[in-house]
């Protein structure tokens, strides 16, 4: 009889098979109902990263325009800054020029003082007086001296406050290139989005870069250098002030030094020219006391020599009566007149002769002091060529330097005045 072949394996029973249906069935509802719930959170997820994402993006563009008005803000007040320190720099530069050329200025006034007093020490004799001409000559020395040296510090203080200025425009500056990439840098980035080009992962972005600061360390910078060049605006502005109030000063000194000694100088012209004056006449006087002098000796000789020949005459005639004879040899009236006729002129010509010595002496002592007076004139007027000189220079201080003619030889400091010209006896006694 003939077989069936049975295939090999495990027999499953109906109902594992409809437990296994079962199984299958709420497996698949399970992991649809996964499915599902995984899709919904994803699809959550997808719209909150979404709107993260865009919020996150739309905050930080929003954050870039904040941070580039910031940026712009400190630029354009550092673009003012730059301005106005350029400004005060030009104006600092010009005021420093100013005392410069005043400086320059004072040298003038200078070699013409040292010069009024090496010419006047050129003055002779009992002329070379400390007179009040040289009291101001040496003041006027004295405040230009103090003038260039007020000047001079002035000079230097702009000088240094020109550095601090020029150091506080670097930092400016410095602080303005750096705003400025900043803001090309941030306007970059502003610009971008997904469709850029030239976007791309980098290696850690995250990073923090080394020498980053913080907001208020990058504020306080920027505030610091702008207080600090408006603070070197300031001193700038004190120092032009100052400087301007010093030049202005040191000219009304000169000024006023220079009216005084001018002053002093024509009162001591006039002193010169009164003197020189009376000197003059004294010499006109002198001159015609020692021509009548002169005269009344030539008179006194003349009567001296004729009372020699009346002595003669009167001894001849008592010489002659000696020789009368005998009793004729008397002792009579015309021998009494003329012997008291010889008294009386040998008392005359002594008379005469002690006159014509005192009229020698006082002749002699006329012609030392024509020649003290002449002396004392050619003094005088060596002084007054000097002071006129002194005064003739002085015109520089006011006449353009194109329009200044001497009105006096510059090199003839001594006086070749034609005096009276003196006899031989008062060259003798000279």
């Amino acid at each position: 009889m003939a077989t069936l072949s049975v295939k090999p394996g495990q027999r499953f029973a109906v109902s594992d098979w409809h437990i296994n249906s079962d199984l299958i069935s709420t497996n698949a509802e399970r992991q649809r109902s996964a499915s599902h719930q995984i899709r919904q959170e994803a699809r959550f997820l997808r719209n909150e990263t979404n709107n993260q994402t865009k919020w996150d993006e739309h905050d930080n563009r929003t954050r870039l325009a904040e941070r580039i008005d910031s940026v712009n803000r400190w630029k354009e007040t550092l673009d003012k800054c730059l301005a106005d320190i350029d400004t005060e720099i030009d104006a600092l530069a010009k005021m420093k020029e100013a005392a410069e050329r005043a400086l320059q200025a004072k040298n003038l006034p200078l070699d013409v003082a040292i010069e009024c007093l090496t010419l006047r020490e050129s003055r002779r004799a009992i002329d070379v007086v400390r007179d009040p001409v040289e009291d101001e000559l040496h003041k006027e020395v004295e405040v230009i001296d103090g003038a260039k040296r007020d000047l001079q510090q002035k000079v230097i203080q702009a000088f240094e406050q020109l550095c601090l200025l020029q150091e506080a425009r670097q930092q400016l500056n410095f602080d303005h290139r750096g705003k400025m990439e900043a803001l090309e840098i941030d306007h970059v980035c502003l610009s971008l989005n997904v469709n850029s080009p030239n976007i791309s992962f980098k290696v850690n972005p995250t990073r923090v870069p080394i020498g980053s600061t913080t907001p208020q360390e990058w504020d306080q910078y920027s505030q610091y250098n702008k207080d600090r060049a408006e603070a070197e605006m300031k001193a700038s502005r004190e120092l032009r002030e100052a400087i301007a109030l010093t030049i202005a000063q040191t000219n009304n000194e000169l000024e006023a030094q220079r009216v005084a000694t001018e002053f002093a100088l024509r009162k001591r012209i006039r002193e010169l020219e009164k003197a020189y004056d009376e000197l003059k006449w004294q010499e006109k006087n002198t001159l015609e006391e020692i021509a009548e002098m002169e005269q009344d000796i030539r008179r006194l000789e003349e009567d001296l020599r004729k009372k020699m020949w009346d002595l003669k005459l009167a001894h001849t005639r008592l010489e002659t009566r000696t020789y009368r004879p005998n009793v004729e040899l008397c002792r009579d009236q015309v021998q009494y007149g003329l012997t008291d006729e010889v008294h009386q002129l040998e008392n005359t010509i002594e008379a005469l002769k002690q006159k014509l010595a005192q009229s020698q002496g006082a002749l002699d002592a006329l012609y030392k002091h024509l020649h003290h007076i002449q002396t004392d004139i050619s003094y005088k007027a060596n002084s007054l060529m000097l002071d006129n000189k002194c005064m003739d220079n002085r015109r520089k201080l006011t006449v353009p330097a194109e329009k200044f003619v001497p009105e006096v030889d510059t090199f003839n400091r001594t006086t070749n005045r034609t005096l009276c010209p003196l006899k031989s006896r008062q060259l003798e006694l000279a």
